[in-house]
C-alpha cells in the first residue's frame, strides 16, 4: 500500500472527483459544511478553505508537495480546520473567496487557499504555495506558522481584517438598476474597438493577458454580430484569423480534436493541456456560426471535429456530457499528447512519417520538455507539399492515414484523468452547440446527442420537488442549481426547440425562466447568482462578468429576450432591460469582459427577427423553407414551426404561432419583427429575399 493510502478522511464519502483525490491525504479534510465550522468554533481555530478542481495542474502539484507531507499535515491539523471545496460544484463559495483574494490585491487562480475565521469570514490567503520558499512565494509551512501566530497573539488584527474584507464583499455584491436607460449600439462599438486595439495581427487572438492566451470564443461571437450589423470587414478578419491560428496551434489536439484550456504563450503553441467542456462548447458554436457567415467548409469541418471528440471521449452512456480532462498523465503535464520523431517513424511507413513530421513540426530536440514535440501546423499545406515534392491531395491523404494511426497508438497510452461529473450549465452550453450544429449542418446525430443530454438533465438533475440541481455523478444529483444553470439551460432548451420543433423544450425554457424569477429575482437590479432557498453565505452576489462561460445574468437576458420575441409578454422584456441597466457602467467601460451580455444587448437592439413556418415538418416544401432559415446566419432571430393541424394548440404555448395558416394548403413562412409581419411566402427564393431585406 502506498503512503497516501495509509490515511482516509471524510472526503471519501463525497462524489466529487476533486475531493476524492484528497480523500487519502494525511490532512484531516472536511467537505464544505457546518460540521467543519462547528469544529473550528469549538476548538477555537482558524479555517483553511482550499478550493480547486479535478483537472487543475497546480492543485495536483500542491497536493503532492504539501497536502501529502506528513509533518506539514500534522501542523495543519493541529492549528487549523481544513475544508476542501470543488469550485465547479460550489461556484458560490469560490466566488466569495476569489473576490476576497482579489480585494487583497492578489491575482486570482487555483488552487485558492483562503484562511477564514471560525464563522467563515476571509482573513488572508493566496493561490499556490510551494512547500518551501521559492518562485518568489513563501513556503506553505511558513505561511501556516505566521497565520497561526497571528491568531494566538494578534487576534484583534485578524478580526479587523476579516471585518474589512467582509464589508467590502457585501458592499460590492449588490447592484441596482437605473431606470430610464436608453440603449444604443455604443457599448458594442466600444467593445469592438477594444478587441481591435488588443488584436494580435501576427498570431490571431487578443493580448489581454501578459503571457497567456485564452480561447476568446464569446468575444468572437460578439464580433460576428458586429460584422453582420455593420459590415465591418476587420471584425470578421479577426474572427477568422483567430480561429485558424487556434486550430493550427498546439492548443488544439491535432489527433483527437478538442481545445485545451489556454496557451501559455502568444503563439498558441504550448497549451495548458487540460480540456474543459465549456471551452469546447463555446469554441464549437463559434466555428458553426463562422461557417454560416462565410459559407466555408473549413469551419464546419473543425466544428464537427470538436463535437466528435466530445461524443467519443466526453459523453456518458446515458448521453450527458462529462466536465473535463486533466492536463497530467503519469505525473507529467502533457505527456499523453507529445511525440518524438522516433515514435512517429516507428508507427508509420516512410512516406506517411515524412508527411507527419513535416506537417506537425515534430523535430529532433522537440518544442516541449524532454525533447518531445507538441503537434501543431506552422506552415501551409502547399509549402509542406512543395518541400516533400508531392501535390497537396497526396499530402492530405498521407496525413489522414497518419492521423488515424497515431491516434490509435495514442489511445494505448495512459490517459489523463477524466472528470466525469455532469454539471448543468456546462452541459447546457454543449447542448446548445450540438443543437445549433445539427440544425445548421443538417446532421441529425448532433441533434440527437443534444436531445439525449437535455433529456438527462430534465429527468435526472432535479430533486423530488422538481427543483433544478447543479451536479450529477455516480447516480447522485446534488447542490441546488444556480442562476447560471437555470439560464444557460433555458437557452439550451430554446436551441433544442429550434432544432427539433418539439414544443416540450419551449415549455421547459419558460418554466426555467419562471424559476429564475421565483428564486433569483431582485426587484432593484440584476438577478442574484444563488437562490433564495440556498445556503446563506456572507455575501449574495450578482455576477455579470462573462468569464469562462456566459454569466447567469447574460444568459438570463438572452433567454428573456428570445421568449419575448416568441411573443411571451409576461415581463420578459422588462426583466432583460433591468439586467442591462444594472450592469450599464460595466457594459460601457469594460465590454470585452461582458461579451455575452453585449451579444444579448445586440439581440435586443435588432430588434429580433421572428420567423414562423406552418407546414408538415416532414414534407418537402416545409423542409425547403426550414433549410433556408437554418443554413443562414441569423443571430437575432427566433424560429417556430407547426403543422397546420397543431397551430391552435401550439399557438396557446408559443404566441408567435397563434392564428398562423398554411395558405392554400402549402407550407407558408411568416417573417416578422415585433409581431409586425411581411406578406406570407411559400418558396425558398421568396423567403431568402425577405430574410435578405430583413
Amino acid at each position: 500500500m502506498t503512503e497516501t493510502l495509509q490515511h482516509t478522511n471524510r472526503l471519501i464519502h463525497e462524489k466529487s472527483p476533486y475531493l476524492l483525490q484528497h480523500a487519502h491525504n494525511p490532512v484531516d479534510w472536511f467537505p464544505w459544511g457546518e460540521e467543519a465550522f462547528a469544529k473550528a468554533r469549538a476548538e477555537d481555530k482558524l479555517v483553511l478553505v482550499s478550493i480547486g478542481y479535478a483537472t487543475c495542474h497546480w492543485c495536483h502539484v500542491m497536493e503532492r508537495e504539501s497536502f501529502e507531507d506528513e509533518a506539514l499535515a500534522r501542523y495543519l491539523n493541529e492549528h487549523f480546520v481544513a475544508i476542501k471545496v470543488d469550485r465547479e460544484e460550489r461556484p458560490d463559495v469560490d466566488k466569495i473567496y476569489m473576490d476576497s483574494l482579489q480585494a487583497m490585491g492578489q491575482q486570482g487562480g487555483w488552487p485558492l487557499n483562503m484562511f477564514t475565521t471560525p464563522d467563515g469570514r476571509p482573513v488572508t490567503g493566496g493561490t499556490y504555495f510551494p512547500p518551501a520558499e521559492q518562485y518568489g512565494r513563501p513556503g506553505f509551512r511558513q505561511v501556516l506558522e505566521i497565520i497561526a501566530d497571528a491568531w494566538r497573539g494578534k487576534r484583534e488584527d485578524v478580526f479587523r481584517n476579516a471585518e474589512v474584507l467582509t464589508e467590502h464583499l457585501q458592499r460590492h455584491a449588490g447592484l441596482s438598476s437605473q431606470s430610464g436607460v436608453q440603449w444604443g449600439h455604443a457599448p458594442i462599438e466600444a467593445a469592438a474597438d477594444q478587441y481591435r486595439q488588443h488584436y494580435d495581427r501576427k498570431h490571431g487572438g487578443f493580448t489581454l493577458q501578459p503571457q497567456n492566451k485564452f480561447p476568446p470564443s464569446m468575444g468572437l461571437l460578439l464580433l460576428l454580430r458586429h460584422h453582420a450589423r455593420t459590415g465591418d470587414g476587420q471584425a470578421l478578419e479577426m474572427v477568422e484569423q483567430t480561429l485558424k491560428a487556434m486550430v493550427a496551434g498546439g492548443i488544439y489536439d491535432q489527433l483527437g480534436g478538442g481545445l485545451s484550456r489556454y496557451s501559455t504563450d502568444h503563439q498558441w503553441l504550448v497549451p495548458h493541456f487540460e480540456k474543459m467542456l465549456y471551452d469546447n462548447a463555446l469554441f464549437a458554436r463559434t466555428l458553426v456560426e463562422t461557417h454560416l457567415v462565410t459559407g466555408k467548409a473549413f469551419y464546419r469541418a473543425y466544428a464537427e471535429d470538436v463535437l466528435d471528440y466530445v461524443l467519443r471521449d466526453m459523453t456518458s452512456p446515458e448521453g450527458a456530457f462529462y466536465s473535463a480532462e486533466d492536463a497530467d498523465s503519469e505525473g507529467e503535464e502533457g505527456r499523453f499528447y507529445v511525440w518524438t520523431p522516433e515514435e512517429v517513424r516507428a508507427l508509420l511507413g516512410p512516406q506517411e512519417a515524412a508527411a507527419a513530421l513535416a506537417w506537425w513540426d515534430v523535430r529532433p530536440g522537440g518544442n516541449f520538455e524532454h525533447g518531445r514535440s507538441i503537434l501543431h501546423m506552422p506552415r501551409p499545406l502547399a509549402a509542406v507539399a512543395a518541400e516533400l515534392g508531392i501535390d497537396e491531395d497526396t499530402l492530405g491523404e498521407r496525413l489522414q492515414r497518419a492521423r488515424e494511426v497515431l491516434f490509435t497508438a495514442r489511445e494505448q497510452r495512459v490517459r489523463p484523468l477524466r472528470d466525469d461529473k455532469v454539471l448543468t450549465s456546462w452541459n447546457a452550453l454543449m447542448i446548445s452547440a450540438m443543437a445549433r450544429a445539427g440544425a445548421a449542418f443538417g446532421e441529425p446525430r448532433y441533434v440527437d446527442a443534444a436531445v439525449r443530454a437535455g433529456t438527462f438533465l430534465r429527468e435526472r438533475l432535479k430533486d423530488s420537488d422538481g427543483r433544478l440541481l447543479r451536479r450529477f455523478r455516480e447516480g447522485e444529483a446534488r447542490f441546488k442549481a444556480y442562476l447560471v444553470d437555470h439560464a444557460a439551460l433555458a437557452c439550451a432548451c430554446l436551441d433544442l426547440y429550434e432544432a427539433t420543433f418539439d414544443a416540450a423544450w419551449f415549455d421547459e425554457a419558460r418554466h426555467l425562466m419562471g424559476e429564475v424569477n421565483r428564486l433569483f429575482r431582485n426587484e432593484q437590479g440584476p438577478y442574484y447568482d444563488t437562490g433564495s432557498d440556498g445556503e446563506a453565505l456572507i455575501a449574495r452576489n450578482m455576477e455579470g462578468y462573462d468569464g469562462v462561460e456566459p454569466s447567469g445574468n447574460s444568459s438570463a437576458a438572452q433567454a428573456f429576450l428570445r421568449l419575448h420575441a416568441y411573443g411571451v409578454r409576461d415581463g420578459c422584456l422588462e426583466d432583460a432591460l433591468r439586467i442591462f441597466a444594472g450592469f450599464q457602467p460595466f457594459l460601457e467601460r469594460a465590454g470585452v469582459s461582458f461579451s455575452a451580455m453585449l451579444a444579448a444587448l445586440d439581440l435586443h437592439l435588432g430588434p429580433p427577427l421572428e420567423l414562423a413556418i406552418v407546414g408538415d415538418p416532414a414534407a418537402a416544401d416545409t423542409r425547403a423553407l426550414l433549410e433556408v432559415a437554418q443554413r443562414r446566419y441569423l443571430p437575432g432571430a427566433v424560429l417556430a414551426v407547426a403543422a397546420p393541424g397543431a397551430v391552435a394548440e401550439l399557438g396557446e404555448r408559443i404566441p408567435l404561432l397563434e392564428a398562423r395558416q398554411a395558405i392554400g394548403g402549402r407550407a407558408t413562412a411568416y417573417v416578422c419583427r415585433d409581431m409586425a409581419c411581411q406578406l406570407p411566402v411559400h418558396t425558398p427564393d421568396e423567403l431568402e429575399a425577405q430574410l435578405h431585406e430583413a
